[in-house]
């Protein structure tokens, strides 16, 4: 895939930033929030092998950039960055049919299985669709009740029913955080867009470059009335984000998976709720798509979150997130959720689960 060029800039900035940063984000986590264990959706994102001084190399010459993780397995992803830009081998993936709709990588990708153009909703073109300023474009509209991206809250209940994909999420060694000191020297401006693709050695009519561009322009939107929004750059700019709203004693919670799945019916084991009584307060984190770990954070108030056990119909297990909006009279009327589910806003809670990447704050009191 296209983002991969991401792996060998992270992997550069990292090497750099280790022998100058006075802590890193792990022990930066540690010394804000000690009493807080850090959720695999965010481990994943540290680049462990590089910070504790595992085989990782990045060489640098003429013909490009080279990248070799030490792991020496064969069928694995070349990375090359030239003049002419950015290319990537990666072995064939295996062909498959039926209907797979993807809840990640800044929005849901449905794919029919048919020939021709597959359905995008939030990816290509549109924005992320837990952004509630915008209006569903007729390309993010689709015909299959089933699939369960947003739905009420009365379907929270042990023995309910819904459609989901739990797809595996962005590599890690293709999407990781910066150093918030590396970050800081790096442009993530709609102004110096052109100077952002130059970096990444990205061509202004590519993909990539679509993405890029796409989650910029979304971080330098304004938020929706009684919304307090942010786009985390590094692991510590989440952390001081999210604790100036919340404190420091905090809870994450993350969507767990034990398997990737294909799009099938799963059923609610049980719940829990999350979030605490004393506030309806939470921030959650929707990670975008781009070159290193960027997150949309908006902290909002009027939202509950729960912790649902899923069982699927092949017995895959999943411990999901969902977050639902008890006040969605600011967003936008013709949201995607208000589509769908045939609603107007401000009616009744609106809610959606969160895919393995994303991530919500909430207070432990």
């Amino acid at each position: 895939m296209e983002s991969r060029f991401s792996l060998i800039f992270s992997l550069l900035f990292l090497a750099v930033a280790i022998s100058h940063a006075n802590l890193s984000p792990e022990q930066y986590w540690s010394s804000v929030l000690p009493n807080t264990s850090m959720p695999k959706a965010i481990k994943d994102l540290l680049n462990s092998d590089l910070l504790e001084g595992k085989s990782t190399s990045v060489i640098v010459g003429k013909g490009g950039v080279n990248v070799n993780t030490g792991k020496g397995k064969a069928g694995g992803t070349s990375v090359n960055v030239g003049k002419g830009g950015v290319n990537v081998h990666a072995p064939k993936a295996k062909p498959g049919g039926g209907t797979s709709v993807n809840v990640g990588k800044g929005g849901v990708n449905v794919h029919t299985g048919h020939k021709g153009k597959p359905v995008y909703v939030g990816v290509k073109p549109g924005y992320n669709p837990f952004n509630y300023i915008y209006a569903a474009k007729e390309t993010q509209l689709h015909d299959d009740p089933n699939t369960a991206l947003f739905f009420l809250e009365n379907k929270l209940r042990p023995g309910s029913k819904l459609t989901l994909h739990f797809p595996k999420p962005t590599s890690p060694a293709t999407s990781t955080f910066l150093p918030r000191e590396v970050a800081k020297t790096v442009p993530f401006s709609s102004q110096k867009l052109p100077q952002i693709l130059d970096r990444f050695s990205v061509k202004p009519t590519s993909f990539s470059a679509q993405l890029i561009r796409n989650a910029v322009e979304e971080c330098e939107a304004p938020g929706i009335a009684g919304e307090d929004k942010y786009c985390a750059t590094s692991l510590e700019s989440m952390v001081d984000f999210s604790t100036s709203r919340l404190g420091k004693e905090v809870v994450l919670v993350s969507t767990e998976v034990e398997k990737e799945t294909g799009l099938q019916q799963f059923t609610v084991a049980n719940l829990a709720k999350k979030s605490s009584p004393a506030t309806t307060t939470a921030v959650v984190c929707h990670k975008l798509s781009y070159p290193y770990a960027v997150f949309y954070c908006h902290s909002t108030q009027h939202t509950r979150v729960y912790k649902v056990g899923l069982v699927g119909a092949d017995g895959t297990k999943a411990d999901a997130v969902a977050v639902c909006h008890t006040d969605t009279s600011a967003w936008n009327p013709k949201h995607l959720a208000f589509q769908v589910l045939k609603i107007k806003p401000g009616t009744v809670p609106v809610c959606h689960f969160l895919p393995q990447d994303h991530l919500v704050w909430v207070s432990k009191y």
